[in-house]
């Protein structure tokens, strides 16, 4: 029997890296990983216990634009309904003293049922997907989150603020290195200036990646780019330097010049905790993106005037931000164990 089983949802690969980091902080023996798809690689590399279980509906992304989000949300319902049934057999074999979610809502309706405690992870306390007649369903799911997340012990967000209820913010969570930037700099070989495109663990940021080539071949800057294209998306190229599935991209943000992602929170929040300077493109449609992205002063229209925004920001100075996020969730779990 685990102490813990921590649900991570499997959507990206945000989610997997916030997790380790803060499991990094607790007993690994105790905890059971449950998961699927890019995450599950990730926390195998880790050397966590991992059940492969979950296999989510993806985004239609077409240039860089979601399609048909309220056929999404739908699909989504029948994950959903799948996932209760999946948890609702892990719990019933495991029996942990303590459920972790990481924005598996599934996991959380079951383990409440069950009278079990529960911790949700997650940066959005609804979901904007949807308009018109749309939106009427989403609202409707969005009240059954939300009385899911009132009935927490507890809900930690990676963000800053206040504290309020069950909510506790703190700060953004990220994974830490014992490594210099000139180590990881030797470890990698970026020996000149160093872009790096990110797009996560599926292949919807293959629009970004393709324009940045594009744009990338014709500045002709004296620097190299470096693709990190996940375990999803192949990238054909033999011009480009592609490292694939990384477990360790908090490294080699800290050790590029520049990277270059999609928005989402776990990135953006790593490269402002080792300081280097980013360019951030949200899928267009996407809220949550394109609410991150706007946070720090970025749009989807950035995605056409990219060869400006890499001129200016290659240069850009480097300022750190130390993050703490990790170790407070974990000493939060700890605590209600």
């Amino acid at each position: 029997m685990n102490e813990i089983v921590f649900f991570s949802s499997p959507i990206g690969l945000g989610h997997a890296t916030r997790d380790i980091a803060i499991a990094q902080y607790l007993d690994k023996n105790s905890i059971k990983f449950i998961s699927g798809e890019g995450g599950i690689k990730l926390f195998s590399e880790y050397g966590f216990d991992i059940k492969n279980v979950y296999n989510p509906p993806p985004f239609s992304v077409n240039q860089g634009k979601l399609q048909n989000p309220l056929s999404w949300l739908f699909k989504y319902y029948s994950y959903y309904k799948e996932c209760k049934v999946i948890s609702s057999n892990i719990l019933e074999k495991e029996k942990p003293n303590l459920i972790v979610s990481d924005e598996d809502f599934a996991s959380l309706t079951i383990g409440q049922e069950k009278k079990l405690r529960t911790i949700l992870i997650t940066d959005i306390l609804e979901t904007r997907f949807s308009h018109g007649i749309g939106s009427l369903i989403e609202k409707k799911m969005n009240h059954s989150m939300k009385n899911i997340i009132q009935k927490c012990d507890l809900v930690i967000l990676p963000e800053n603020g206040p504290n309020e209820d069950n909510i506790v913010r703190v700060g953004p969570i990220v994974r830490n290195t014992v490594q210099t930037r000139e180590e990881l700099r030797n470890k990698f070989s970026f020996n000149k200036k160093t872009i790096v495109v990110s797009v996560g663990g599926t292949n919807t940021g293959k629009f970004l990646i393709d324009t940045v080539i594009d744009v990338f071949e014709k500045i002709k800057l004296d620097a190299e780019l470096v693709i990190v294209s996940g375990p999803s998306l192949k990238i054909y190229n033999d011009s480009i330097r592609n490292l694939g599935f990384v477990n360790n991209l908090h490294e080699i943000i800290y050790a590029a010049d520049l990277i270059i992602s999609l928005a989402g929170k776990s990135t953006i929040d790593e490269s402002k905790h080792y300081g280097t300077p980013g360019i951030f493109i949200p899928i267009k449609g996407h809220f949550e993106q394109e609410e991150n992205a706007k946070e720090i002063g970025f749009s989807f229209n950035d995605l056409f005037r990219l060869e400006s925004l890499i001129l200016e920001k290659i240069n850009e100075k480097r300022i750190q931000t130390n993050f703490d996020g990790a170790q407070k969730a974990a000493n939060l779990i700890k605590k209600m164990l």
